[in-house]
């Protein structure tokens, strides 16, 4: 069952948890801001769902709450920084800043850091920066979670891409994981009782399936796009790895969870270019020219990445923020 739960209402209640943690009161409000957005937003799998494990990970020091990034090394416009095993969404609002603070000097900012947690949902740090003018490209690498296609078992991580441009006061935003549906999306979809729309990996009898608890169990998420997912994802890790000097997916593999993971943050300062005043009609002209498309379904819609965001947001500002009652009850209980 599903209740309603007020934005305020959840941002406090994470909030007066991590303050419980340790976390100083800075801290806290920032990461129950990351984590209250983030489902605010519909990114449940990444919110609400995914903070007690974040909580779990505190309490088996994965996190440290007291550290903070360092830089570790300055080339141009590229920045290694060592995140010292910091909260996630910290460490790269962080680095996130840090990469548009440089382009606004060099037109480019790319911030890598080795040795941070997850991120939780890598298109908040896209919105953050889309909305402040600039695009954004960035990514993380994960443990093995993913097979290499042709292969059973994981050998890659499902390495979650994001790429946002800014578009009127909001933002397109595409934020995907290598695999056909993240993780942390099918355990929200199993915790709904529900089936994934498409097939989404492989069951312990090699047979693709929507039932997302088979696939969680197989450990045999599909790759997007086949081949060419496996090896994009494939070269996220190496780059990440290289551009951080940190962790690789088969390294991080070998710890007893996911942590000290990689990361990559590159932001573009498009005021810069020659042909930033005509920038905001070219986007709309090529999202005016999307809309034109004839849906395959009667009484579709066709959007673009991220609109579907912009609605929710409204929705659960309003009507307040759907989660699975009994999750709900194991929250107020940590």
């Amino acid at each position: 069952m599903n209740i309603k739960i007020p934005f305020p209402e959840m941002k406090s209640e994470f909030k007066r948890i991590l303050l419980n943690h340790k976390f100083n009161n800075e801290k806290a409000d920032k990461c129950a801001e990351i984590f209250a957005t983030n489902s605010l937003e519909g990114i449940y799998s990444h919110g609400v769902y995914r903070f007690p494990r974040f909580v779990e990970y505190l309490k088996k020091g994965y996190i440290n709450v007291d550290a903070e990034p360092e830089l570790v090394h300055t080339a141009g416009a590229l920045e290694q920084w060592e995140g010292n095993l910091g909260p996630g969404p910290l460490n790269a609002e962080i680095c996130g800043n840090r990469a548009m603070e440089i382009a606004e000097k060099n037109g480019i900012g790319c911030v890598a850091i080795g040795n941070t947690n997850h991120w939780m949902r890598g298109g908040t740090y896209g919105w953050q920066a889309a909305k402040k003018g600039f695009v954004f490209i960035g990514w993380t690498n994960t443990e093995k979670n993913m097979p290499a296609w042709g292969a059973k078992n994981g050998h890659l991580g499902n390495n979650p891409l994001v790429f946002a441009v800014p578009f009127g006061d909001e933002a397109i935003v595409l934020d995907f994981a290598m695999t056909q549906f993240s993780y942390g999306k099918m355990e929200a979809v199993e915790l709904e009782g529900k089936k994934l729309p498409f097939a989404g990996g492989f069951n312990n009898n090699g047979e693709l399936t929507t039932n997302p608890g088979e696939i969680l169990e197989a450990r045999r998420p599909l790759p997007i796009g086949f081949w060419k997912g496996a090896g994009l994802s494939l070269l996220l890790d190496i780059l990440a790895t290289i551009l951080s000097a940190g962790l690789s997916t088969h390294k991080l593999s070998e710890l007893e969870a996911e942590y000290g993971v990689s990361q990559v943050f590159i932001a573009i300062d498009i005021k810069k270019l020659s042909n930033f005043p005509a920038i905001e009609n070219t986007i709309a002209d090529i999202i005016t020219d999307l809309k034109e498309s004839t849906p395959a379904e009667t009484g579709a819609e066709i959007r673009y990445p991220g609109e579907r965001v912009v609605q929710t947001r409204a929705d659960n500002l309003k009507d307040g923020i759907p989660v699975i009652k009994k999750v709900w009850e194991e929250i107020l209980e940590l």
